[in-house]
């Protein structure tokens, strides 16, 4: 299970752990020790320290697993420096999921996602999303899709910023997403649709939306969780009002995360209702209200129970800050015909031209890559291909010395080239990279200028897919 340690991860881990021998997945050591914890209150978990980032980590990590959960997302910022979408982001992560999973066998992923609006041209957050779906059924391994809308539960961050929204605001400007019609859904019957498709052939292979009994809008659940709290509030609708400026008030009040309030106004964007289908009628009988769900989201005191994942996101951020590691995806345009290993060639051969006479390229052919300062012999930046974890539609290079990089104590700094999506997707990727240069100056100098080389080689690219011209051969 990835995502274990958070809200929906925890109320799963309690609810399939009499069913099941339970490995979660997670990348922070301050959650392996804190998670080992709760074993005195019966929780047999077994945790693996695990980069999702990492095809080779993953395989290690899931190697004996039968079944998968997967509630990964990006909303959590994973490296100091993060250069590119949440789109891709997510891509990556599932793209690789999907590829371990294979090599491990695993008999059957199910994949807890968010409602999808019925719009055939889906706009950037529910595109990714479906992506992701995509990504993650790409392999052998078969795959059930659990579309879900707000979740209420105890520690739910959704449920956190309707509660803290109410608490904080006696009057409410509510712009026009919030009038948007949703399903929300208590967090058990969501364990108990995980539980019902797990492992069950019948629904592989499926998308099924599930949601709770209530259709409601944002507005009536503020409306219900003031009455819950015992506030009377004055709520006033707007015509307009950005959505840029709805999360920017949202993370200002709503005590979370501009990442977690980002996928909600995202998702409330758009008209998210549950549509007919076996596992929703299988779930219909003795789903919880929202009201219900939203009383048994509160402790004895009246207050709300705190996230799993809080009191140690403060030693995440420290950690993330310490390491001084870099993360940069980037899609780019594939040509028709052409595979990862060919534009990895066209990169390297391009690179020189594009930024002569400042940098030159001295390549061994698939063995590694040193890019110099003009004429010099002085080495910027040194990549070494890893032959046995490349393969045609993704090429994997460490960087394993140079000027710029740091790579004493970390061995895992490296760039990859891979199709996704079935071929249809090019993405570029640049992981754990350690700059040599102080922090503010890498910002604002080795970062923007590989941002602008990506987005060179990209029109390279484009030019090539326009011009239809064939792939190269070996560099």
């Amino acid at each position: 299970m990835t995502g274990a340690t958070g809200f929906v991860g925890t109320a799963l881990r309690r609810g399939l752990a009499p069913d099941f021998r339970l490995v979660g997945l997670t990348r922070s050591a301050a959650d392996i020790r804190q998670t080992m914890g709760e074993r005195g209150n019966g929780d047999e978990t077994e945790w693996r320290s695990c980069d999702l980032f990492s095809v080779l980590e993953l395989e290690k990590t899931m190697q004996g697993a039968d079944y998968a959960v997967y509630l990964a997302n990006s909303r959590l910022p994973s490296s100091r420096l993060v250069q590119g979408s949440p789109e891709d982001i997510d891509l990556i992560m599932a793209d690789n999921f999907a590829r371990a999973a294979q090599f491990c066998g695993v008999k059957h992923i199910v994949y807890l996602g968010r409602l999808l609006p019925a719009e055939e041209n889906l706009p950037g957050p529910p595109a990714g999303r479906m992506e992701v779906e995509q990504a993650l059924g790409s392999g052998t391994t078969p795959l059930t899709t659990l579309r879900a809308g707000l979740i209420v539960g105890p520690s739910g961050s959704s449920l956190r910023i309707l509660i803290n929204l109410v608490r904080r605001l006696p009057v409410m400007i509510l712009p026009e997403w919030t009038l948007t019609r949703t399903q929300p859904m208590a967090i058990d019957d969501v364990v108990r649709a995980v539980r019902l498709c797990l492992g069950v052939a019948q629904y592989f292979g499926g998308r099924y939306d599930i949601g709770g009994p209530d259709v409601m809008t944002f507005r009536e659940m503020l409306q219900r969780t003031a009455g819950a709290l015992g506030k009377k509030r004055v709520m006033v609708g707007v015509p307009r009002f950005s959505a840029a400026l709805s999360k920017g008030w949202v993370t200002l009040l709503g005590g979370v995360s501009r990442y977690r309030v980002g996928s909600l106004v995202d998702s409330l964007c758009f008209p998210l209702v549950t549509e007919a289908n076996p596992v929703q009628a299988a779930l219909a009988a003795g789903t919880k209200s929202f009201d219900v769900a939203l009383r048994e989201s509160f402790d004895g005191q009246g207050r709300m129970v705190p996230n799993p994942r809080d009191h140690i996101r403060a030693t995440d951020d420290r950690a993330i800050r310490r390491a001084q590691r870099v993360r940069s995806i980037q899609r780019l345009p594939l040509p028709p015909g052409w595979t990862a290993r060919q534009v990895t060639a066209e990169y390297y051969r391009w690179l020189p031209g594009s930024v002569r006479p400042l940098l030159r390229s001295d390549i061994e052919p698939w063995v590694s890559v040193r890019v110099c300062l003009g004429f010099t012999r002085w080495r910027l930046i040194e990549f070494t291909y890893a032959p046995h974890r490349s393969s045609e539609d993704r090429q994997l290079l460490y960087i394993t010395g140079g000027a710029l990089a740091r790579t004493q104590n970390n061995a895992k700094g490296r760039i990859e080239f891979r199709e996704a999506l079935g071929g249809h997707c090019l993405l570029v990727a640049i992981h754990d990279f350690t700059p040599t240069l102080p922090w503010n100056i890498y910002r604002n100098t080795q970062a923007i200028v590989h941002l602008w080389v990506m987005r060179c080689f990209g029109r390279h690219l484009g030019r090539i897919k326009s011009s239809g011209l064939p792939p190269p051969g070996a560099i």
